[in-house]
């Protein structure tokens, strides 16, 4: 990018922390949001697929935001999601969310209902209408049943609030002809694809993988951003073991990150139903990579 990211370079899809009960925990997400930003993440990406977002109610997304907003200041970017297969109540969620002193918005395609791509469209432009903030778009059609086609992405990227896109669709090449032919910044959505899109253009990443190595992870951009590629993809390289326990080995990233989270005695705690915690053998492989990882040197 020949300017600097609008919402940040090293992003951190972060978990949503749940009290033993499972309550919001407030406290714990503004301990956790302060010691990603002090380890190099420069966005926090709020209420997303990490977040388990679809367990939590209205107002704990308000509340959310607040809390890490309180936590970070002007540190880093905050970024929520406000996805839902209804227009209409994704619209409220954009002005709560700006209410609340978000930076932007994360906005996946409506999920269940598999809507054609016009009215897709359709969607992002009437929310990106109805507020000030600007819009992520979130490219994940394993979960929503629906690409958002590089033609559609191509058409969107002419609305001025939406500035950028969080690419999970697994296509490279779709990514690179949208790059090539707009403004829009591309975020890598999956861990694996953080060096290889940033090579070719991308902004950066939106990471679950963050919540564990922040500082690892920052210093792949930076080591490719100094000319010392061959530093970059080691270090990259170097993080593939733990980012495949984390987000390939049969369980939802939600669940491994926060299993390693607790075990770090970082803010974390339960998974809302129906998701289940991981158990006590795949933490102790979880927490051995990470300190294989850790103990490395770059």
């Amino acid at each position: 990018m020949t300017t600097p990211p609008p919402l940040g370079r090293s992003l951190c899809a972060m978990i949503t922390p749940f009290t033993p009960s499972g309550a919001l925990d407030l406290d714990g997400a503004q301990r956790l949001a302060a010691h990603l930003v002090t380890n190099g993440c420069d966005g926090l990406v709020l209420s997303g697929t990490t977040g388990e977002s679809p367990t939590t109610t209205d107002a704990e997304k308000s509340d959310l935001v607040r809390a890490v907003r309180e936590a970070v200041g002007a540190r880093a970017k905050v970024i929520t999601g406000i996805g839902t297969p209804d227009t209409r109540h994704t619209t409220e969620l954009a002005r709560q969310a700006e209410k609340a002193g978000a930076d932007g918005l994360l906005l996946v395609s409506p999920y269940y209902s598999r809507p054609p791509q016009d009215a897709i469209e359709a969607h992002f432009r009437e929310i990106a209408d109805a507020c000030g903030l600007p819009l992520m778009l979130y490219d994940i059609p394993v979960r929503t049943g629906t690409r958002i086609e590089p033609e559609t992405l191509l058409r969107l990227a002419e609305h001025p609030r939406i500035v950028a896109v969080k690419d999970c669709s697994n296509d490279f090449l779709g990514a690179q002809k949208v790059l090539a032919r707009t403004d829009l910044a591309y975020y890598a959505g999956c861990d694996e694809h953080n060096l290889a899109l940033y090579a070719v253009g991308g902004a950066g990443y939106v990471s679950t993988v963050a919540n564990v190595i922040p500082e690892h992870l920052r210093s792949v951009l930076d080591a490719f951003d100094a000319g010392d590629t061959a530093r970059a993809a080691r270090l990259q390289q170097r993080a593939t073991p733990l980012i495949e326990a984390i987000m390939s080995a049969g369980l939802p990233g939600t669940v491994t990150a926060k299993a390693l989270l607790n075990a770090l005695a970082l803010p974390a705690g339960p998974v809302r139903s129906p998701l289940r915690p991981a158990d006590t053998g795949r933490t102790g492989e979880l927490l051995a990579l990470h300190d294989d990882l850790i103990g490395v040197s770059a």
